[in-house]
């Protein structure tokens, strides 16, 4: 039996929790939220799906009793605040890096061998701050930004090759934000050819530049964040651990030497499975690309530096 918490039961979780309910990742998936009713809601609407979409997960919603989450293997973050108007970096950061640890808290208290996937933002930051704050080995933390990153950049891959997304290959690596995301164009690949050698310079930076506004690109045509492909970036994450499919994905995973780094959690190839992060793959980066990584890294540094100075770390 196996059983996954996503916390938060907005947009991006409640997405994630049907994406897992539909495909059958776990057996028993509960859904937490702060808001009275809420989780319930979205949990019975999905549940309301079974027989017309063919699966028998459970989905069970519940506000704030973080005694039905216990025994999870998997725990999905989610929750946290959205920037508001008139609302500084510092403030928003120090208000969502209260609720992650309330939240990491609270899920180590019933689940202390989960695995976590942090989704919550500035997601590098927050990844690190549970790394130093929970407890826990590195290998069980993993932010899932670069899976995001990564499926948006093959979609605009495809859009411009006019080819199906699945059978093009490319990852994202660095920071995930609008400035500090680095798409790989040296690794991605159409059926093994190049893309490099299948589109014009112009059309692949533009593929590059659209990847990396992609969110805030959606939030203009949205009024608000997206929620279908990070939800399923993170239910994607999720099935490769309990699965244990050791799938290739981008992750903020904490480096110890790799990639030049130490001290930060920030997207790199890393192989996913039972036990979280397997492996940190290192893709020997060129001159260019590691002075692109070395920007993103000070960046997230920056970022990071906010907990130290709002005494949270």
């Amino acid at each position: 039996m196996s059983k996954v918490t996503v916390v938060g039961a907005g947009n991006v979780g409640a997405t994630c929790a049907n994406v897992l309910a539909i495909n059958e990742v776990a057996n028993q998936v509960v859904l937490l939220d702060v808001k009275e009713g809420f989780s319930e809601g979205k949990a019975l609407d999905i549940m309301q799906t079974a027989t017309l979409l063919d699966f028998d997960s459970v989905v069970l919603g519940c506000t704030n009793d973080y005694a039905k989450t216990a025994g999870s293997d998997v725990v999905v973050i989610t929750s946290g605040l959205p920037r508001k108007p008139g609302m500084t970096r510092e403030e928003l950061i120090g208000v969502n890096a209260g609720i992650v640890k309330t939240v990491t808290d609270n899920i180590l208290k019933y689940s202390p061998n989960a695995i976590l996937v942090i989704v919550s933002n500035p997601m590098d930051t927050m990844t690190y701050l549970t790394l130093k704050t929970a407890g826990l080995p590195k290998n069980k933390v993993i932010g899932m930004g670069g899976a995001l990153d990564s499926a948006r950049f093959k979609c605009y891959l495809s859009k411009a090759l006019n080819a199906p997304a699945n059978e093009i290959e490319g990852l994202v690596i660095g920071g995930h934000g609008d400035t500090t995301m680095i798409p790989l164009t040296r690794f991605a690949t159409y059926k093994g050819r190049p893309v490099a050698d299948l589109l014009d310079k112009a059309v692949l930076d533009k593929a590059v530049s659209n990847t990396m506004v992609g969110g805030a690109t959606l939030t203009g045509l949205l009024g608000t964040s997206a929620w279908y492909a990070p939800g399923a970036a993170a239910a994607y994450l999720v099935e490769s651990i309990l699965r244990d499919q050791k799938k290739v994905i981008p992750c903020s995973v904490s480096l110890e030497g790799e990639y030049g780094q130490n001290d930060i959690c920030i997207g790199v190839p890393v192989v996913i499975g039972k036990d979280g992060v397997e492996q940190i793959l290192d893709y020997e980066l060129n001159d260019t690309e590691k002075g692109l990584f070395e920007k993103s890294a000070d960046a997230v540094r920056a970022t990071n530096h906010v907990l130290k100075e709002i005494n949270v770390l």
